[in-house]
């Protein structure tokens, strides 16, 4: 696995919050995997980050499968193809061999509930085109929402293949990794045990979330990521906003001009971490090393960099999680 624009610090080295979330996904996940290490420059998204995940997609008693296919449905809207490949080797995990070879072509499940669940996943991605809400669990709604964060943080911060040469998108590999997550995958997980690790005062959980721990992890990484935006100016975070809220998800055919024609008008000191946001929210492989050099001018810390581009993805997520109200649940 390749990062893309700078490598973590190696586990062992971890100290005080980020050490605890490695423990947590050493016990309960795949270990401190590439998506989460890449966050722990910015200790406070990291953690907010596998709460969401944890409590959304492990945790409870709502099918594990389900919640896979809407993990790796909404990666796929997302172009996200690291994820797509993780989710799909979690599926063989859950013994779904044929849902996750479906799932992995890109094809719609034979089961007609989950065909419609996919579909739902997918739609998220452009929630307003799609008139889209949850008719389903916090968990599930959950899982779509933190996948539209991390797979906008993995596409930007990580190289796309989880194995050398794309290995990981043979069925065969996909297969065997599987089996070496099963028991990790299929032990039940006790809702809440990521919420020791957040702020003391979070904000207030969304309405849509009920009394699930989804919302006060929800409300958490929208807080803790949205503080990327203090990175940039008053103008520079409007155009972000209302740039999410317009465009509502499209892919822009050419990103690099379409950011720059966006920034164009924009104060010097902010047009490159402006662009990188953007780029973040709508097409995040777009982002470039000659990006993240001018940026680093002013803002030389690796923290920095998660942080901006954690204000992009969140903003987009939240665009989708505020078409949610309680009267969905």
């Amino acid at each position: 696995m390749t990062y893309r624009f700078f490598t973590p610090a190696p586990p062992k080295v971890a100290t005080g919050r980020t050490a605890e979330v490695y423990r947590q996904l050493r016990d309960e996940f795949l270990g401190p995997v590439p998506t989460f290490r890449a966050l722990s420059a910015a200790p406070e998204v990291l953690a907010a980050t596998w709460a969401l995940m944890r409590e959304s997609l492990l945790a409870g008693d709502v099918s594990r499968v389900d919640r896979e296919l809407v993990a790796s449905a909404v990666s796929r809207a997302n172009r996200c193809r690291f994820c797509v490949d993780a989710h799909v080797m979690l599926l063989h995990a859950l013994g779904e061999h044929e849902l996750a070879e479906v799932t992995a072509r890109g094809g719609t499940p034979a089961d007609p509930r989950r065909a419609a669940l996919a579909a739902w996943a997918e739609a998220s991605r452009t929630p307003e085109a799609a008139d889209w809400g949850s008719p389903y669990r916090p968990e599930v709604t959950g899982t779509a929402l933190v996948f539209h964060f991390v797979n906008r943080v993995v596409s930007a911060l990580l190289d796309p293949d989880l194995l050398p040469g794309g290995l990981q998108r043979s069925p065969m590999v996909r297969s065997v990794g599987g089996r070496l997550y099963a028991r990790a995958a299929r032990e039940p997980k006790a809702p809440g045990r990521a919420l020791s690790l957040l702020d003391a005062e979070p904000a207030p959980p969304p309405a849509w979330a009920g009394e699930s721990p989804v919302g006060v992890a929800y409300a958490s990484l929208r807080s803790a990521a949205g503080r990327g935006g203090e990175l940039l100016g008053a103008v520079a975070r409007q155009t972000v906003t209302a740039t999410v809220r317009w465009e509502d998800g499209r892919h822009p055919a050419r990103p690099a001009e379409w950011a720059a024609d966006l920034i164009r008008d924009l104060p010097g000191a902010d047009r490159v971490g402006t662009r990188i946001a953007l780029l973040a929210a709508f097409a995040p492989a777009a982002i470039r090393a000659g990006d993240v050099a001018l940026w680093r001018l002013s803002h030389p810390d690796d923290a920095d960099l998660v942080r901006l581009v954690a204000y992009g993805a969140i903003t987009a997520t939240e665009h989708v999680a505020q078409t949610l109200s309680p009267a969905q649940l």
